[in-house]
This record gives structure tokens, C-alpha cells and sequence, in this order.
């Protein structure tokens, strides 16, 4: 069956909607010496819940009753191991600092997986609660692909079996929250463009697959060799005035098409590597979810040429309708929630937010998103009194009932400056648009 390894069944769907009395199995949270960058006194646990997903759960010495819940980006390609969630605490220390306790899962398996990761998280929250006692207050906290499957979370899990609220409000921040179906299609373009420029992706004395597959079924690529292969067409690596006419010319056409930046061209191309192959043959039984039959390509030095040469594919209805089963986000959303995106994220661009509001505006729902954005080029850690403005701001509405705006946000910030020795770069009129 189609994304069987995604799809939740009927007796999984009973386990997490039990009650947290319910969930026993599985290795017990044990303390463990908490990362260097956690306030003096915070105690730390660590454990594998009975699926199997590592967690990490920290509570600072002045706890102020708040619990935030974390999904971790990604997906991460390498076996979960015990200690995975470290990254995502250090990374997000700030929580801890600001009195919050924290929780994350690196989930019970790595590969895609939008709506295996949402249980792992909400799951992760149920044994927090079963840890520290109920919380006066529970954020859920979602970054990059985590982004994706945080609001997925709040779509499955906003309530409990009784009807009650699991989490109080949700904060997003550089979210693929474009979904599946749409959130990936720029690297199938990108594979299928690069191909047309470099040929070497796969080689002409290689086994030739269409390009969608990421690799063939059994077969790996090291990060090195993809390097080594840009490199051949693009030089890269190189300094520009050491780059060759041809190499040039590929590289910004490559980027012009695409525009995904210099900067991440060969992360993109890897995760339309590894990544692609792991949702082709691990999840899609061998079938394609992307389509760029009718894709007009512009902005190179040919486009008539481009458009005659690339490689075509079409999705499989079924395979698409999987990933958007799995991934899609619907805008049916019931909690207070916060987003945080940098303009020029190199990652996930900015204009997923975009498409987020619209999703959320057209199932009638505006009025429970408030979306910020912030002058950086970065993708993995924005500046950390933005984060701590982000879930102030987010405790004042839920504690006061009045939504925030770019400008309170901002002017949050700059208190926060004050504690957090980074610059705020907050745009409060900045607004992106779909493309």
C-alpha cells in the first residue's frame, strides 16, 4: 500500500489518544547531565518512548509552569540515536533561559514522514506531562520541516480523547508550511534542470533513472561526490574569476531557473538526492509524487532551449495524493499561532509563509495567525531575542485575548535585546508574496 510506513492505523490512532496513564511502555525518562548552554539548575531527562523515538526533556530550576514542545527539522537521513535531541535544546537554549520547560522527540525513525513525526511529538508532550505534572501552559514549537509537522500536530492533536486542549498555542518558525505537495516541487524542477546543464547527475556511463527517483532503488551517494560533481559543471567551489566560461554559464543559469542561492545549491541538490529517493522507494512504493510536465523554465540564457531539452515527468495520482494525505496542511487550525521567518531564508523560502495564510485564510481562520519576518539570510537559527519576543508575545495572547501585531513583536524584541546581546531585525511591513 502507498505510504504504508507513513500511514497511521487504527490501533496507533487508539494508543495516542489514550490517556497518559495509558502510555507506561517504553524506557522511563532518566536524568542526564543537562548542555552547558542551560541555566545553572536545570534538570534534564532522557528516554525512548514505546515506539521507540529517542526524547530529551528539560525543566529549568525557576520553572514558570510553561511547557514547550518541539519538532525537530529535517528529515534526518542518519538512525535516530539517544542523544539527537541535544542539537535541538542547544539550539533552542533560549526556551530553557526564559523559564520554559522543553521537550522534543528526534522520532521513532529517520526518513520523511509528516504525520509519524506529529504522533512522535504529541507523544513526546504526554510524557513530559507525566514527568514535571501538568503544565500551567503548553506551546508547541515547530522548526523548519518541523514547521510542517508542528502544524500538522496542531491539525491531529489540538484535543484530547475528552475534548480538552493539549496545547494552548503554537509557534512556527523558518516552517515548511507549504506542504508536501507543494514544498518539494522546486528541487524536482531543480534536479531536472541541473541535469540539463551538467549531465552528471547521473553520468551517461551510469545507470540512467529519471531524475524524480533521487537515486535508484539501493543505491547511495555520499555528500563528497555530490560536491565533486557540481564542481565539475560549475566550479563551485572555486573563485569566480577562476571558474571557466563554461562553468559560469552553467552555474547561473542553474540558479537563475531555480532560484535557489549560491550558497545551498549542493544542500538542495542532496536533499532532491537522499531525501527524494527515501519518499520514492520507502514510502511510495517506487512512485513518483512530482510533476514538471507543464512547467515553463525561464530566466536562462536559452529558455526556449531549456524547455525543449529537460527532462519531463509526470506525478502518479495516487503517490500525489499520498504526500498530500501525509504532509498537506488544511488551515483548520483552533489555537493561537505565531510564525517567525527570515526574508532571505536559504532553505525554505519565505514564501511558504504565504501560501500558510492563505491556506488558513481560506478555511476561515486568519484571525488565529499572526506572521512576523526578519531581515537575515538564515535558515537554521535566527536571533535569539526574536525567538524569546516570538513566545512572549504568544503567552500575552493567550493569557490576555488580544492578538499581537509585527509592531508589538518588534517592540518585544528590543526588551529582550536587552537580556539576549543580539541585534533584532524584525520587519514589521514586510509581507511576501506566493512566488
Amino acid at each position: 500500500m502507498l505510504f504504508r510506513t507513513l500511514l497511521i492505523s487504527a490501533a496507533v490512532i487508539a494508543t495516542t489518544t489514550m490517556p497518559a496513564a495509558a502510555q507506561r511502555r517504553g524506557a522511563e525518562p532518566a536524568p542526564k547531565d543537562c548542555p552547558k548552554s542551560l541555566p545553572a539548575g536545570t534538570e534534564c531527562f532522557a528516554g525512548q518512548d514505546m515506539r521507540g523515538a529517542y526524547y530529551w526533556i528539560a525543566r529549568p530550576k525557576n520553572w514558570n509552569g510553561v511547557l514547550v514542545v518541539h519538532a525537530h527539522g529535517g528529515p534526518r537521513t542518519a538512525k535516530p540515536k539517544p542523544d539527537d535531541p541535544v542539537e535541538d535544546l542547544e539550539r533552542f537554549a533560549v526556551t530553557v533561559q526564559e523559564g520554559y520547560a522543553w521537550a522534543g522527540s528526534n522520532y521513532r525513525r529517520q526518513g520523511y514522514g509528516v504525520r509519524m513525526a506529529a504522533a512522535d511529538t504529541d507523544n513526546v508532550r504526554r510524557i513530559a506531562e507525566r514527568l514535571l505534572g501538568e503544565p500551567k501552559t503548553v506551546l508547541l514549537h515547530g522548526q523548519s520541516w518541523g514547521g510542517n509537522v508542528a502544524a500538522k500536530t496542531a491539525e491531529l492533536y489540538a484535543l484530547d480523547w475528552r475534548g480538552h486542549k493539549n496545547y494552548d498555542g503554537v509557534v512556527l518558525t523558518s516552517g515548511l508550511l507549504a506542504g508536501g505537495s507543494r514544498g518539494y516541487d522546486f528541487r524536482a524542477d531543480l534536479r531536472a534542470v541541473y541535469q540539463y546543464y551538467c549531465k552528471n547527475h547521473p553520468r551517461a556511463d551510469e545507470v540512467q533513472y529519471p531524475v524524480w527517483q533521487g537515486l535508484p532503488k539501493g543505491a547511495s551517494m555520499k555528500r563528497d561526490e555530490l560536491e565533486k560533481r557540481v564542481d565539475e559543471c560549475t566550479g563551485l567551489s572555486l573563485a569566480k574569476d577562476k571558474r571557466s566560461p563554461e562553468q559560469a554559464k552553467n552555474l547561473a543559469n542553474i540558479l537563475a531557473v531555480t532560484n535557489v542561492p549560491e550558497k545551498t545549491l549542493v544542500a538542495h541538490l542532496a536533499w532532491a538526492t537522499g531525501m527524494f529517493q527515501d519518499i520514492v522507494w520507502r514510502r511510495l512504493d517506487g512512485k513518483n509524487p512530482f510533476d514538471n510536465s507543464e512547467v515553463q523554465y525561464k530566466g536562462s540564457d536559452d529558455d526556449a532551449a531549456l524547455n525543449k531539452g529537460v527532462e519531463r515527468f509526470k506525478a502518479d495520482p495516487k503517490a500525489r495524493r499520498a504526500m498530500v494525505y501525509d504532509a498537506d496542511l488544511t488551515g483548520q487550525i483552533m489555537l493561537p499561532t505565531i510564525t517567525l521567518h527570515a526574508k532571505d531564508d536559504p532553505t525554505v523560502f519565505v514564501n511558504h509563509e504565504a501560501i500558510y495564510r492563505q491556506t488558513v485564510e481560506k478555511a476561515g481562520n486568519g484571525d488565529l495567525l499572526q506572521q512576523n519576518f526578519s531581515d537575515e539570510a538564515e535558515h537554521s537559527k535566527l536571533s535569539t531575542p526574536q525567538y524569546a519576543a516570538l513566545f512572549s508575545a504568544m503567552l500575552s495572547w493567550i493569557d490576555k485575548g488580544e492578538k499581537p501585531t509585527k509592531q508589538s513583536v518588534a517592540a518585544l524584541c528590543e526588551e529582550k535585546h536587552k537580556t539576549y546581546d543580539e541585534a533584532c531585525k524584525l520587519l514589521p511591513e514586510f509581507e511576501p508574496g506566493l512566488e
